[in-house]
C-alpha cells in the first residue's frame, strides 16, 4: 500500500452491517507455516464477528483452490470464501503457472457464483518476502482477507 492513509482507508470496518453468515476458509498445505499463520490472521479478525461462522477447508496446492471453492459453494452455499496460500518462485517457470492458474480460476469463479471468493494467497519471490506479508513490514495479509471477506459480506448482504 502506498501511503498510511490508504492503508488506514482499507482496513476500516466500522459501521459494517452484516447478518449471520458462514465463510469457508480453503487453504493450502503447501508452505504450512506461512499459511498457518494467514489464518491466524483471518481467525485474528473474524472472532470479533460472532455473527461470522468460520468453516476449514484444505487442500494440497494452490491449483486446487477452485475445484475446492466450486464444489463447496455446489454443495453448502456459503456466505463467502477466503482463499489463502503461499507460492514462492523457484528457479522455474512452475511459479508463473500456479501464479496465473489460481488467479483465473478465482477470478473466473468470482464472476460465475454469488458468493464472494477473497484472494489470499501470496505470490512472492522468496521466503522474506512472505514473512514480510505476515505481520512484518508489508502488513498481515490474513487480516486484509478477513477484513476484505467482511466488506464484501456487508456489501453482498445490504447493498446487492
Amino acid at each position: 500500500m502506498s501511503s498510511n492513509i490508504e492503508q488506514n482507508t482499507l482496513l476500516t470496518i466500522d459501521n459494517l452491517q452484516i447478518s449471520k453468515s458462514q465463510v469457508v476458509v480453503v487453504y493450502t498445505e503447501w508452505n504450512e507455516s506461512i499459511v498457518q499463520e494467514l489464518k491466524n490472521g483471518v481467525y485474528d479478525v473474524m472472532t470479533q464477528h460472532p455473527e461470522v461462522e468460520l468453516q476449514e477447508i484444505a487442500v494440497p496446492g494452490c491449483i486446487e483452490i477452485p475445484f475446492a471453492v466450486q464444489q463447496i459453494y455446489k454443495k453448502s452455499k456459503p456466505d463467502a470464501f477466503i482463499a489463502l496460500g503461499c507460492v514462492i518462485k523457484g528457479e522455474t517457470p512452475h511459479f508463473d503457472y500456479v501464479c496465473q492458474s489460481i488467479t483465473q480460476g478465482i477470478t473466473h469463479l468470482n464472476t460465475q457464483q454469488s458468493s464472494p471468493i477473497v484472494f489470499g494467497v501470496l505470490t512472492v519471490n522468496n521466503l522474506q518476502q512472505a514473512i514480510d506479508r505476515i505481520g512484518g513490514k508489508d502488513g498481515h495479509k490474513g487480516q486484509e482477507a478477513a477484513i476484505t471477506a467482511l466488506k464484501m459480506l456487508h456489501l453482498k448482504q445490504n447493498i446487492i
